[in-house]
């Protein structure tokens, strides 16, 4: 009975978690822009979805500058991790509390903190400065991944490369990168969907031209919802379920190795 009674109260809290999301998916193909008859199946939403310059265009400066952003705020955050790894006990528990701020601190308040200081400087609100909005809220994801890692690192593997001849910045790459590398990918994943997913820091940072998706989406919303939406959330929702389909089998993979060859090891 108790079995029973957990697998029902998990179908429900998935139920509670997915059918909205079940419901735009149906939706995205309803023939009619009815919210709430499905009068027939249609692939038509898809193809104006693709004709639509506005989303297309958002679509494009969304991806550019998550891609930048990731990228920038992954080497940033790894070397700033490296940097307050090496610091003393007292000044790496001060220095990772306020880096640890932005991602407590409420979006609105870094985002109009943000269009303040551009304003300050004399940047106008573009392209630009939205990628350094991003970067700066993406920066500490990226410590927060990447500092773990260093904790586990056994560093007397950095010591004996450079004892075996290798110099410090080629013990860096072929020991310390590869030991921490998982924090790095983990911290450039969570970096590249927040900067994806990003609306009240990206209203306050950008220009006209260079709207990104969530952003366009809310114009769009603010007179009725077009099923185009309902198409472009279902497309989206699709690729983050295959990638992250794609990262299960992989891990699952790479365990299933690392358990074959410390077997092995133990034979």
């Amino acid at each position: 009975m108790k079995k029973a009674a957990s697998r029902i109260y998990m179908l429900l809290v998935f139920l509670f978690l997915y059918a909205p999301i079940i419901v735009m998916m149906v939706f995205s193909f309803n023939e009619s822009k009815s919210r709430t008859v499905f009068t027939g199946f249609t692939l038509d939403w898809y193809y104006k979805l693709f004709q639509n310059d506005v989303i297309i265009s958002a679509l494009g400066n969304t991806m550019l500058v998550a891609v930048i952003a990731s990228i920038a705020s992954t080497v940033i955050g790894t070397a700033a991790a490296i940097g307050i790894f090496a610091m003393n006990k007292r000044l790496r528990s001060f220095v990772l509390n306020v880096t640890y701020i932005p991602i407590l601190n409420p979006e609105i308040v870094t985002g109009v903190s943000l269009m303040l200081l551009f304003g300050f400087i004399g940047l106008n609100l573009g392209l630009t400065t939205l990628v350094l909005a991003h970067i700066t809220f993406c920066v500490p994801y990226v410590i927060l991944n990447v500092m773990p890692k260093l904790r586990q690192m056994n560093i007397s593997l950095y010591e004996a490369a450079q004892d075996l001849g290798c110099s410090p910045v080629r013990a860096f790459f072929k020991v310390v990168i590869p030991e921490i590398m998982p924090g790095i990918i983990t911290g450039f994943l969570m970096a590249f969907t927040y900067s994806l997913d990003d609306f009240v820091v990206s209203y306050f940072t950008t220009g006209a031209t260079s709207q990104t998706l969530p952003i366009a989406i809310y114009s769009m919303t603010r007179r009725k919802v077009s099923p185009q939406i309902n198409a472009l959330s279902t497309l989206i929702f699709i690729a983050v379920l295959l990638i992250l389909l794609l990262m299960n089998i992989r891990d699952a993979r790479a365990y299933k190795r690392a358990s074959q060859n410390k077997k092995g090891d133990s034979l």
